[in-house]
This record gives C-alpha cells, sequence and structure tokens, in this order.
C-alpha cells in the first residue's frame, strides 16, 4: 500500500478548481504518475479526514512553448490531475 505522500503531489488552486469546490464539492489534485482511483481515494480520506464520494482522472499532455526574449523553444511537462467529489457535508479547508 502507498502512503499518501507517495500518491499526492499537490492541491491545484486555480480559478476552475475554485469554483468547482465552492459550488460542487469537487477538489483538483495534482497526482504522481503511477497513482490509480482507489489509491488517491485512499489518500485524501487519510489525510483530509473527508468521504470521497468519486475521483476522476485525466492526464495533460506536454506543451511545446517558445521564451520570448530569445526564441528558443521549451517544453512544459504534463502532469496527472485528480478531480475528487467529496459526500455532502464535507469539506477541505484551503489555508
Amino acid at each position: 500500500m502507498k502512503t499518501p505522500d507517495q500518491v499526492i503531489k499537490a492541491l491545484r488552486l486555480t480559478e476552475k478548481s475554485t469554483q468547482l469546490s465552492a459550488n460542487t464539492g469537487q477538489y483538483t489534485f495534482e497526482v504522481f504518475e503511477n497513482a490509480d482511483k482507489i489509491s488517491i481515494k485512499q489518500a485524501v480520506e487519510k489525510v483530509f479526514k473527508v468521504t470521497v464520494r468519486r475521483v476522476n482522472v485525466m492526464r495533460t499532455k506536454p506543451r511545446v512553448s517558445r521564451n520570448m526574449r530569445t526564441g528558443k523553444m521549451g517544453r512544459k511537462s504534463g502532469m496527472k490531475k485528480a478531480i475528487v467529489t467529496l459526500q455532502e457535508g464535507d469539506k477541505i479547508e484551503i489555508a
């Protein structure tokens, strides 16, 4: 069994994820590539002491970008993220 620090990298705080958490009780996490839905659910329940109802997982592809000053091409790394739906009444406090 994996420990929570081997599954969850960070809580994603964007404008869209803040709207999701306020309206529907869904929170977005950046997770490691080898994490699966069951281990994500167990890690969130253990760390935040909430009940997880559903976990959706998606991968974002790496993007190619260009440095505006030098013109060199670079790559922004892709990631795997999980959108976790909590049971009604549960909340994760973001400090």
